[in-house]
């Protein structure tokens, strides 16, 4: 739990403080150059081809990082299995800083500027309209895929959890797909779709805890949240839904005290971002009471 703690303050940092590494850590180049080599030597292979192939993708990798976590563990009094966490957290995280994309697109001043800052944002997924509905969607799944289920998947398996979901996510929704068969990332994105369910469940059950519940449990409720599906559609209901009702509290609270809200650029995509952080503190937060309880026993 420490290393997790220390880990994503590390990530979060490097994206701010340098950028240019941040993005240079987290291009996954020898992960290109894998894919290079399958589709080169293995196009006639039917399994890499299917919608099972991408299991050959992926696994090599996670294995051999799975070796070098077990060959770390308990030499130097963790030292070097805490500096392989923290690394791994941060070549995983991202990798584009989902702040500045929000702000870039709040503070895009023509329509050339506003559609690039737009496709930032969306680059990890999500509805490709500019609308400000689709702008809140889009916002909480890049959180979803840049920030939470790397999180989540690093605290159930540690850095092979995280770069596992790395590695699908780039293949399934990322820029490595163009490099795979049609059905492999097909399979791929069923896959990924299980793996982030469980990471949507939490999302929506913090957003309701750190902003209106009864709102956000009905538009989770709507959206057929409660049942077992292959799909994370229903966080983009439940991140409608808190920031309309987190604005109209707003705008409520204004009027009861007689005064004009402020104007803001966006206001939805600010309050969407703003709710982002609030579940990525309670998440933290969490994290810190495991670790003093730890400490304690």
């Amino acid at each position: 739990m420490f290393t997790t703690l220390v880990a994503v303050l590390v990530a979060l940092a490097l994206g701010h403080v340098a950028p240019a590494v941040a993005v240079a850590l987290r291009r996954f180049a020898l992960y290109r150059r894998w894919l290079q080599w399958l589709g080169a030597h293995a196009a006639g292979a039917g399994f890499w081809r299917s919608g099972q192939g991408w299991l050959l993708a992926v696994l090599p990798l996670v294995v051999v990082l799975g070796l070098l976590q077990w060959a770390l563990d308990g030499h130097l009094f963790g030292l070097p299995s805490l500096l392989l966490g923290i690394a791994t957290l941060a070549m995983c995280w991202g990798p584009r800083d989902l702040d500045r994309d929000v702000e870039a697109v709040i503070d895009a001043d023509d329509a050339p500027a506003r559609h690039v800052a737009i496709a930032q944002l969306q680059s990890a997924g999500g509805s490709m309209h500019q609308d400000l509905p689709s702008l809140v969607e889009a916002t909480v799944l890049n959180a979803l895929r840049r920030w939470f289920a790397v999180l989540f998947w690093f605290l159930l398996l540690g850095p092979v959890g995280a770069l596992a979901y790395r590695l699908l996510a780039l293949l399934a929704e990322g820029p490595m797909r163009a490099l795979a068969a049609v059905d492999t990332v097909a399979g791929a994105r069923v896959a990924l779709s299980w793996v982030e369910w469980p990471v949507a469940q939490l999302m929506s059950l913090s957003m309701a805890l750190v902003g209106n519940f009864d709102t956000a449990y009905k538009a989770w409720r709507q959206a057929h949240g409660n049942q077992w599906a292959a799909s994370t559609v229903f966080l983009g209901a439940v991140a409608r839904a808190s920031v309309s009702a987190e604005l109209r509290e707003e705008a409520h609270d204004y009027s009861d005290a007689g005064m004009v809200p402020v104007w803001r650029r966006l206001p939805e995509l600010r309050d969407a971002m703003s709710l982002v952080w609030r579940m990525l503190l309670l998440w933290m937060a969490a994290l810190a009471l495991l670790v003093i309880a730890g400490w304690v026993t």
